[in-house]
């Protein structure tokens, strides 16, 4: 069986964005490797949820809202439900948009330097870049685009990683689960920036998508736990980077932009181009991916042509563009839409992938393709956590929970 890549990168791109790639920068900066742990079980955690909407898409031909229509009990739960998962993917990914335009530009200010034409020069030219790659409308242009992404920024944060020449020793303790004192927070982080609910929704439809045909199952499943498997990998060696060259070190890191200045001294100017190469991949991949999800959500909710040729997709995708670029250009922090996003996020995880898990399990739309009981039970235990995670996250953004 030949392995065609597609889906699986877009969905690895997606979650690899600027957010990810701060998280893993802070979670080595301040505990070292001790955090890997929690990479290798968000990453287990994807591949399960991503392989069932994959067999959504292509065992069953539908995307996860279409599938949500189709078994709604009655219009009162379709609407109202619909409405909320509606809400909930305009306005967070409206705030993360910001966010990866934001950070993407931190990267290519990292790479330029003392000639950079400045931070919102930047955001405005990559917002111009994701809205003429969304306004093409070519499903094959878009993949390959993403794909290529997404090697580089693999490539960027593998040669970083080696760079650093980090202790491996202490690198494989790092998979032995430990939760050292004050990381409770960074975990919750780090697992959330890893499982994101509109992914499901990209995957299912990018996957029916790409094959045509229910006899290439094995292939795309095969294809989305290599793809997911390499962006855990690559999450690792971000975290791993920091570990190596910033844990227990005087320097101020908030974000993959101060790592990669901090690093130049030891390591040279070269590290710093990877690490800013790196964050820019980051941030132009995902503000691809989130208008693209977003756009995907919308058609199916309204039961419209879900194809990036579509009108109304395209402008779905260029309005969270727009948007985005807004939060970052007019120079407002978005601390109160990351909160909302937050609720959002919140709310949104564990209806997704408690509906994703319903769906799994509806012989009539799968056939052969529903949920074995490991499936059921690995996403049983799945869902109890994103519960959790989804609970905290509405308290910490309430201000209830620190």
């Amino acid at each position: 069986m030949r392995l065609t890549f597609g889906p699986g990168l877009l969905v690895a791109a997606a979650f690899i964005g600027p957010g990810t790639v701060t998280a893993c920068t802070l979670a080595g900066a301040n505990f070292g490797f001790a955090l890997i742990w929690t990479l290798v079980f968000a990453t287990f955690a994807t591949i399960v949820l991503q392989d069932m909407a994959v067999r959504l898409g292509v065992g069953a031909r539908l995307g996860l809202g279409e599938a949500f229509l189709s078994l709604a009990p009655s219009p009162f739960l379709k609407w109202s439900v619909g409405g909320l998962i509606f809400a909930a993917i305009m306005i967070g990914n409206s705030a993360y948009e910001g966010g990866n335009l934001a950070g993407g530009a931190l990267g290519m200010d990292a790479v330029l330097a003392s000639i950079s034409p400045g931070q919102k020069t930047l955001v405005f030219a990559l917002a111009v870049i994701a809205a003429v790659c969304l306004m093409i409308g070519n499903y094959r242009i878009l993949e390959t685009l993403l794909i290529g992404l997404v090697l580089i920024m693999s490539l960027a944060f593998i040669v970083s990683f080696v760079l650093v020449r980090p202790d491996f020793s202490a690198f494989f303790r790092g998979f032995v689960p430990n939760l050292p004192s004050g990381a409770t927070l960074t975990v919750m982080a780090l697992i959330g920036t890893t499982i994101v609910p509109y992914n499901l929704f990209l995957h299912a439809a990018s996957s029916r998508q790409k094959w045509a045909e229910d006899t290439a199952l094995a292939a795309a499943r095969s294809e989305s736990r290599l793809s997911i498997g390499l962006g855990g990998v690559v999450s690792i060696l971000i975290l791993s980077t920091a570990a190596a060259s910033l844990f227990q070190t005087d320097a101020v890191i908030n974000n993959a932009a101060d790592m990669a200045r901090a690093i130049e001294p030891g390591f040279g100017q070269f590290a710093t181009y990877l690490v800013g190469i790196g964050l820019f991949a980051a941030g132009l991949t995902s503000a691809i991916t989130a208008p693209m999800a977003t756009a995907y959500v919308v058609c199916e909710l309204t039961e419209k042509e879900a194809s990036p040729k579509s009108w109304l997709f395209r402008g779905i995708a260029l309005f969270i563009v727009a948007l985005g670029a807004s939060i970052s250009l007019i120079g407002l922090k978005p601390v109160t839409l990351i909160l909302i996003a937050q609720y959002a996020n919140g709310l949104l995880l564990p209806i997704t992938a408690g509906f994703l898990l319903y769906v799994m399990n509806q012989k009539r739309l799968l056939g052969a393709n529903v949920n074995s009981w490991i499936a059921n039970a690995a996403g049983g235990l799945i869902l109890v956590f994103t519960i959790g995670l989804g609970l905290r996250s509405i308290l910490r953004a309430a201000g209830i929970m620190a």
